[in-house]
C-alpha cells in the first residue's frame, strides 16, 4: 500500500465520521478496551464506531489520538495483513501519538485476528466490526483468546424505532387514542418494513431493503464464497423465506431445491445454508426437545431483518409477525450457537419460543379470533408445564389483548406492539 493513499483515506474519513448525525442506540461500548461488533450489514455498526469517536471528540480527545479505517474502501483492495504496521506508521507520522484503533469490517483482511491479538496484548484500545457471523470461530477465537468481548448489533427494536420517529412512549400517552394510534402506526411500519436504521426515514423503503439485501447476496454470500451456482443459491433463499416459522431439515431443503430444477447435493445445500448465516442473512433456532445432532439438521430459520424478509412474500403479516418477535428475543438474550438461550419446542405439539433461563414460553399467533387457532395455540401452552418449568406463559397476537386462567396459573395474550416495549 502506498502511504500517501492511507493517509489521504485516514483524514477524508475523520471528515466522514464528524460529519454524521448518529441517532444514540440503547447498547453501551464503553468499559471494555478491546471490542468486537458482529452483526449484518446495514444493521448499524459502522454508526456505533461513529459514535464512540463523538463521543470522545466531545470528551476533549482529538483525531492525533484515534485512528478510524473502513476495510470496504476500494482503495484499500490491495491491503494485506502485512500493511497494518504501514497503517500504524501512517498515524505515527502524521501525529506522532499511539492511537486508539477504529477498524470497520476487518473481516476482508485475511489474518487480521494476530494483528488484533497483538494490538490487545500491548495494550491498545481497539473496536472493530465485521459482516460474518463466524469471524470469532475456530483458529480466531483461539487467537484472540478472550481478549475481546463480542457485542451483536441488529436492526433497530421496536423502541429504538419509536425513539428515532419521537413517538412518545410513556403510559400516559398510551392512555389517550392519539398517543396509541401513533404507537400502533409506527409498528405497522416496523412490521412490514423492519429496523435498518437507515430505513427509517426514507419514503421508497422497499427499494432500499432490496438493495441491501442484494448487497448482502452478491457481496457477503456470492463474491466472499466464491459461489458459481448463483441461481442455486437464489433459490435457497426464496423457499428458506417461505419456510420462515417452520422446522426444516436440510433434506427437505435439498428437496424443494430439486423440485424447482435447482438440484444441489445435499452437502452443498448444508454449505449454502450455513453461507446465509455467516452473512448474518439468516438465524438459527433449534429444538430444544430434541438430541443435539438432530437440533443441528432440523431447525428454524428467521431472517435478520423483517423488511428484508418481507421482500419474498405475499400474504405475509403471520410470518412477519413471528419474525419480529425472534428477532426480538435473539436481541435481548444473544444468538451465540455455544450458548444458546433461545429455542423452540416440538415434541408432538409446538411451542414457537422456549428461553430456559427465564422459564418462559411464547406462542406467536398473528389472531385468536379463529377458534381452530386459539384452540391449538392454547393447548400446546397448556400442556408444556407437563414436560419443562414454565413461570410465564404468553401469546403474542397483532393487537389482542386478555388473561386466561388455567390449572397451571395464566396465560397473557399481549399485543407485539406492547410486549416489544417491555422486554
Amino acid at each position: 500500500m502506498d502511504k500517501q493513499i492511507l493517509k489521504q483515506i485516514l483524514r477524508e474519513n475523520q471528515q466522514e465520521v464528524e460529519r454524521y448525525v448518529v441517532e444514540p442506540r440503547n447498547i453501551q461500548l464503553d468499559g471494555f478496551p478491546c471490542r468486537v461488533l458482529v452483526g449484518v450489514r446495514r444493521a448499524g455498526k459502522s454508526y456505533m464506531l461513529y459514535h464512540r469517536i463523538q463521543q470522545l471528540l466531545a470528551e476533549g480527545h482529538k483525531w492525533d489520538e484515534m485512528l478510524y479505517l473502513n476495510f470496504e474502501d476500494e482503495r484499500l483492495a490491495g491491503f494485506t495483513a502485512d500493511d497494518f504496521n504501514l497503517l500504524l506508521e501512517c498515524h505515527q507520522e502524521m501525529y506522532g501519538k499511539r492511537p486508539m484503533l477504529f477498524l470497520d469490517e476487518i473481516q476482508n483482511i485475511d489474518g487480521w485476528h494476530k494483528f488484533a491479538r497483538r494490538m490487545a496484548d500491548t495494550q491498545y484500545i481497539i473496536y472493530i466490526t465485521g459482516s460474518n457471523a463466524k469471524m470469532l470461530s475456530g483458529e480466531i477465537n483461539t487467537t484472540l483468546g478472550g481478549r475481546f468481548l463480542t457485542t451483536e448489533i441488529y436492526p433497530y427494536s421496536f423502541k429504538e424505532y419509536l425513539s428515532v420517529h419521537e413517538v412518545p412512549t410513556d403510559e400516559l400517552d398510551l392512555l389517550t387514542t392519539e398517543g396509541r394510534a401513533r404507537v400502533i402506526r409506527c409498528f405497522n411500519e416496523y412490521l412490514n418494513y423492519g429496523g435498518l436504521p437507515a430505513a427509517a426515514h426514507l419514503p421508497a423503503k422497499r427499494d432500499y431493503l432490496s438493495s441491501v439485501y442484494q448487497k448482502i447476496y452478491m457481496g457477503d454470500i456470492i463474491a466472499r464464497n466464491k459461489i458459481t451456482n448463483v441461481a442455486g443459491i437464489r433459490v435457497l433463499v426464496r423457499k428458506l423465506a417461505e419456510s420462515v416459522c417452520r422446522p426444516i431439515s436440510y433434506n427437505r431443503i435439498n428437496n424443494l431445491l430439486s423440485s424447482v430444477g435447482g438440484k444441489l447435493s445435499l452437502a452443498t445445500t448444508i454449505k449454502y445454508v450455513d453461507y446465509c448465516e455467516e452473512a448474518w442473512l439468516l438465524l438459527r433456532l433449534r429444538n430444544y426437545a430434541t438430541s443435539l445432532a438432530e437440533r443441528e439438521s432440523n431447525s428454524k430459520y428467521y431472517f435478520i431483518d423483517s423488511g428484508i424478509l418481507g421482500l419474498f412474500l405475499i400474504d405475509k403479516e403471520a410470518m412477519l409477525l413471528e419474525n419480529l418477535i425472534a428477532l426480538h428475543l435473539f436481541r435481548s438474550y444473544g444468538h451465540d450457537p455455544d450458548n444458546e438461550r433461545v429455542f423452540f419446542y416440538n415434541d408432538k405439539y409446538e411451542v414457537d419460543f422456549y428461553i430456559p433461563d427465564e422459564e418462559l414460553a411464547i406462542q406467536v399467533s398473528y389472531s385468536l379470533r379463529d377458534e381452530e387457532t386459539r384452540k391449538r395455540e392454547m393447548e400446546a401452552l397448556q400442556k408444556l408445564p407437563n414436560r419443562l418449568p414454565c413461570k410465564r406463559r404468553i401469546i403474542v397476537t397483532f393487537d389482542e389483548k386478555e388473561t386466561i386462567t388455567d390449572s397451571f396459573g395464566t396465560i397473557e395474550v399481549i399485543p407485539a406492539w406492547k410486549w416489544l416495549m417491555e422486554l
